[in-house]
C-alpha cells in the first residue's frame, strides 16, 4: 500500500505524542526504533520481519520498563523505555545500526528523560554511512546521489537476505528444542528426567537455546571458517551466561553453526582440513580435552570428522530414519527417538567414551545395534529401559544428542510443509 507525504507527517506527529506520553508518564529514556524504507511503500511483510528482527536485537541487550509499538502502513514504531542512562543506550543502539548491512535500514533514536535526542556526533561516534557507498549518508540524501528505485532495490536485497538468515536461525533454534524434548532419550535430558546429568534440566536446556538464537542468525550469513569460529566462542560465552555456567550446547554450537553457514547443503569445504589444523600435532602428553585425548590416543576425530565428511551420520542415517519413521506413521517425537539410536551406532560418540571407556562405549553400541536389528523402532518400553540403564551407568551420548538436533534441522529445512513447528504455528524468524 503506497501512502502520500501527508500520511507521513501524520505519524511523524503521532510518532512525537506518543514519545511525549511515555517520557511525561515514565520519566526515563527512550528508544524510537523505525525503519529508514525509501519510497511510497513503508509496510510489507519483508519489512516487518526486518523489523521483528531489530525489536530483537535490542531486546537482547535491554529489558525495557514498558514497551509499545505501532505496526500499519505508514510503516513499524516500537518504543522502549529503559531505566538506564541514555548515553549507553544511545551506544547500544549505534552499535547495532553498525553490525550488519541490514541494520543500516534500522533508525534507533534515543531520547533522555528530558526529551532530547542524542546524536552519535555528540558522543563521538562515526555518522551513518550511506546505503549504495561508503559517504555519509546525510551528503547523500540532500544532494539526491541515487535513485529511489536504486535505494528500493537495495533495501529489498538486504531484507531478502537478512530473512532468509532468520529463517535458517529459527530452523536451527527448533531444531535445538526438539532435540531436547524428544523423550525418552536414553542418558540424557528431556521431558522426563534430566538423564545422567545431575546440572541441568529441560528449563535450562530451552533457555540455553532462546541464548543462541542470534548466533544462528550471524552463522547463516558466514562465509567461511575462522569467521564461524569467533562467532561460536562468543556465542558460547552468550550460552554460559543464560545457564550459569553449565555446558549445555558447546557441541551444538560447533555442528548447528557450520550447517546455518552452509545454509544445510555441503558442509565439507568450509570444514576442509579442520581435522588436521586442529589435532594434527595433539600428543597423549599436550592433549587438553577429552576430543584430543580420544585423538591422540585412537585417531577418533569426533564432531570435526563428521564435519569434514558432510555430516554422514546424519545424512546417511539420522535422516533416512527419521523420515522412514515419519512415512510409517510414526510422530516426530517416536521417529526422532529411534533416529537417535540409530546415529550413535553409527558413530564413535565422544561424550559417551568420555564418561566410560572406549570398550564400555562400544559394548553399548552392540547392545544397541541387536535391539535395532529385531525393531528399528524401538518400542518406548525399550527405550525407557535404556534411560535407566544409562543412568545408572551415568552415561551420556550428548554427541549423538547434537547430531540429533542437526537431523531435525535438515529436516525442517528440506520438508515442504517447514514453514511450521510441530504445534502448527508458524515458524518465526530473528
Amino acid at each position: 500500500m503506497e501512502i502520500s507525504v501527508m500520511d507521513i507527517l501524520a505519524a511523524r506527529d503521532a510518532r512525537a505524542a506518543t514519545q511525549k506520553r511515555l517520557l511525561d508518564t515514565f520519566g526515563k529514556p527512550l528508544i524510537c526504533f523505525t525503519m529508514n524504507i525509501a519510497g511510497p511503500v513503508k509496510y510489507s511483510e519483508e519489512i516487518l520481519r526486518g523489523y521483528q528482527l531489530g525489536k530483537r536485537l535490542l531486546l537482547a541487550r535491554i529489558t525495557p520498563v514498558h514497551f509499545e509499538e505501532i505496526l500499519s502502513p505508514t510503516g513499524c514504531e516500537g518504543f522502549f523505555v529503559v531505566d538506564t542512562d541514555a548515553t549507553s543506550l544511545k551506544k547500544l543502539c549505534v552499535a547495532i545500526e553498525d553490525s550488519q548491512a541490514v541494520c543500516r535500514l534500522f533508525d534507533m533514536d534515543v531520547l533522555d528523560r528530558d526529551g532530547r535526542k542524542l546524536s552519535r556526533e555528540e558522543l563521538g561516534l562515526a555518522g551513518r554511512r550511506c546505503l549504495l557507498c561508503e559517504n555519509p549518508a546525510p551528503v547523500c540524501a540532500s544532494t539526491r546521489a541515487h535513485s529511489v528505485e536504486q535505494l528500493q532495490q537495495e533495501t529489498a536485497r538486504l531484507l531478502e537476505t537478512a530473512n532468509r538468515q532468520a529463517y535458517i536461525a529459527s530452523l536451527a533454534y527448533q531444531a535445538l528444542v526438539e532435540e531436547v524434548r524428544t523423550t525418552p532419550k536414553p542418558g540424557l535430558v528431556d521431558e522426563e528426567n534430566s538423564g545422567s546429568h545431575q546440572d541441568m534440566d529441560l528449563a535450562l536446556f530451552l533457555k540455553s537455546a532462546e541464548a543462541l538464537r542470534e548466533y544462528f542468525y550471524q552463522a547463516a550469513g558466514c562465509k567461511d571458517f575462522d569467521s564461524l569460529r569467533k562467532l561460536g566462542m562468543a556465542a558460547e560465552n552468550a550460552m554460559l551466561r543464560a545457564t550459569g555456567g553449565v555446558n549445555t550446547h558447546k557441541g551444538a554450537i560447533f555442528t548447528m553453526g557450520i550447517l546455518c553457514a552452509c545454509g544445510g547443503g555441503d558442509c565439507s569445504t568450509m570444514t576442509k582440513g579442520i581435522v588436521q589444523r586442529d589435532l594434527g600435532s595433539v600428543t597423549e602428553e599436550t592433549a587438553l580435552t577429552a576430543g584430543q585425548r580420544l585423538y591422540a590416543k585412537y585417531r577418533i576425530t569426533g564432531i570435526r570428522g563428521q564435519a569434514e565428511q558432510n555430516f554422514p551420520a546424519v545424512r546417511k542415517v539420522g535422516l533416512p530414519v527419521l523420515k522412514k519413521g515419519l512415512d510409517a506413521g510414526l510422530s516426530l517425537n517416536d521417529a526422532g527417538c529411534a533416529a537417535l539410536l540409530h546415529i550413535l551406532c553409527a558413530t564413535e560418540d565422544t561424550n559417551l567414551i568420555a564418561r566410560s571407556d572406549l570398550d564400555t562405549a562400544r559394548a553399548v553400541r552392540r547392545q544397541i545395534a541387536a535391539l535395532l536389528d529385531a525393531a528399528p523402532f524401538p518400542a518406548r518400553t525399550v527405550l525407557e529401559q535404556l534411560d535407566r540403564q544409562f543412568i545408572k551407568q551415568n552415561l551420556s551420548p550428548g554427541g549423538s544428542a547434537d547430531l540429533l538436533a542437526a537431523t531435525y534441522f535438515l529436516y525442517f529445512l528440506g520438508d515442504k510443509h517447514g514453514t511450521t513447528n510441530t504445534e502448527g504455528k508458524p515458524l518465526t524468524g530473528l
